[in-house]
């Protein structure tokens, strides 16, 4: 339960709770944990909230009694006081009635008191130092009391006595936090163990017999209380489920949580005791995996007291290898022949070069020493991870949907308006009003394609020699608009929100595309 609400806090409030071990990090943190001690000694005689004299005099108590209790003067522990506050630990509050003096009052005598978090970051570390190797184990024991409080439980709610249904579901709740705890710890002590027995394989063949026996008297008891516990899982489930759990939670004394977090909490920890034992459609048990673990454990403990018996039999192993080597380079006559010797040994003298070819292959023969050739430049990359360096695969495209989606709802825009401009040019013409910037831009761009369409006929004039080319007809059409220049000797003038555009020896006709193919049907 513990470690599903730890995966739901953000990470300001992880920050935060690591902050309440910020003592265990500084350079005096041996004094702080005294310090920390003697206030929890003090809240032990039911003294909440203490003075810096008051833990100063129960430091000294203390160091009476262990010789590695500091002694701190008054000053410094009211800093070391202060420090904790900050971080959290500790609440500080301005007692003025501990004030004996006027100078005293100014000082704002300080009183402090754990803090919830606090205490328990104190308590975290102080059950850190104080874990033993020997304190581990599996409780074959309590599948017993587990299948009795199942029934209890049961019969409490098949006859509506709450407070009992209250107390056994809060044991089992307990039971199995413990159980799943013990488990752990046996399982990564016992890693240890079966790493480290080259160093101490004496101890492991000393505590051999009673870790197989303890092992085995475990699984034997899970085997045989499985099948009833997964049984009682059910018959307690058949009294009504969430009956048990509304009588639970009405039980509760939790003053800060409403019924409907109560509700849900106590249903969590039934479905953490029901994964233990109750099995759910062929899926294996919490209990039933425990048990393949431990069964792995035991083949793993054989095959290493095999390991250890052989070589032990044989006389040969690293220790009795690393001993006579020791006692070949202590015989050796000189330094030079003792370090020839662990060279050998340790395989410390042979080369180990990195090979790159050169960028000139002609420049230096096959047969040169690699002494005499010249050096070549090598990567970081290869050099330390023996890998050419390479720029890796292409990274992938980054799609933008965002941004494609507004390019491309700007775009319609822009059509939509450009269409509305057209519109408005064939129904409302050109020149008997004054164009906006839409409008502007359609008819420029009309007005193009019409000029690169255009014909034109050369005439001679009475008056001059010259050949002089006229505009003849100049027809473009554009997205359903059609333009027609037409001559005009007055020539004619658009006004625009710009300014004004003079269109000299002709003027604008536009029309819809349809009406281009009527005019054709018409001509034939």
């Amino acid at each position: 339960m513990a470690e599903r609400r730890a995966l739901d806090l953000d990470a300001l409030a992880v920050s935060d709770r690591f902050r309440l071990f910020n003592f265990t990090r500084r350079d005096d943190h041996v004094t702080y944990l005294w310090v920390l001690r003697s206030v929890d000694r003090l809240r032990e005689v039911h003294q909440v909230q203490v003075g810096a004299d008051e833990v100063e005099s129960t430091l000294r108590e203390l160091a009476a009694n262990h010789a590695e209790a500091p002694e701190v003067p008054a000053q410094g522990l009211r800093h070391r006081l202060d420090e904790l506050a900050t971080d959290g630990v500790l609440h500080r509050f301005d007692d003025a009635s501990r004030a004996g003096t006027l100078a005293s009052y100014r000082n704002r005598q300080s009183v402090y008191q754990f803090s919830e978090l606090g205490y328990r970051a104190y308590h975290a570390v102080e059950n850190l130092l104080g874990a033993r190797v020997e304190d581990v184990n599996l409780s074959r024991l309590v599948f017993s009391d587990v299948l009795e409080d199942l029934g209890a439980l049961a019969e409490a709610n098949r006859t509506g006595r709450v407070e009992d249904v209250y107390r056994r579901l809060s044991r089992l709740d307990a039971v199995m936090e413990d159980m799943g705890r013990r488990s752990a710890q046996f399982h990564v002590t016992l890693g240890e163990i079966l790493r480290s027995t080259e160093a101490s394989s004496e101890v492991f063949l000393r505590h051999k017999n009673a870790l197989l026996v303890h092992m085995s008297d475990f699984m034997a008891e899970l085997d045989r209380y499985l099948p009833r516990l997964d049984r009682a899982v059910h018959e307690v489930e058949a009294t009504g489920l969430s009956t048990l759990l509304s009588r639970a939670a009405e039980a509760d004394e939790r003053l800060f949580m409403d019924r409907t977090e109560r509700l849900e909490d106590w249903s969590r920890r039934w479905w953490a005791v029901r994964a233990w034992f109750a099995s759910e459609s062929g899926a294996p048990t919490r209990a039933a995996e425990l048990g393949q673990a431990t069964r792995t454990a035991v083949s793993g403990v054989v095959a290493l007291l095999r390991q250890i018996t052989e070589a032990q039999r044989g006389g040969v192993n690293r220790s009795t290898q690393l001993r006579h080597l020791a006692a070949w380079v202590f015989d050796t006559p000189d330094d030079g022949a003792a370090h020839a010797l662990l060279g050998a040994a340790f395989n410390s003298r042979s080369a180990r070069h990195l090979g790159v070819a050169h960028e000139d292959g002609d420049e230096f023969a096959p047969t040169d020493s690699w002494h005499d050739a010249a050096g070549v430049e090598v990567s970081v990359t290869l050099f330390r991870s023996d890998r050419s360096p390479n720029h890796g695969v292409p990274k992938p495209v980054r799609r933008d949907t965002g941004a494609r989606s507004e390019l491309r709802r700007r775009q319609t825009e822009g059509r939509e308006a450009e269409r509305a401009s057209a519109a408005r040019l064939v129904s409302e013409g050109a020149h008997q009003r004054v164009l906006d910037d839409s409008d502007t831009k359609v008819l420029l761009r009309l007005v193009t394609k019409a000029l690169e369409s255009r014909s034109v006929s050369y005439t001679r004039r009475d008056t001059s020699p010259a050949v002089v080319g006229l505009l003849k007809s100049a027809t473009a059409d554009d997205a359903g608009t059609l333009i027609r220049l037409v001559r005009d000797e007055r020539g004619s003038t658009v006004r625009t929100s710009q300014g004004r555009i003079h269109l000299p020896g002709f003027r604008v006709e536009l029309a819809p595309r349809a009406a281009r193919t009527t005019a054709r049907k018409g001509n034939r």
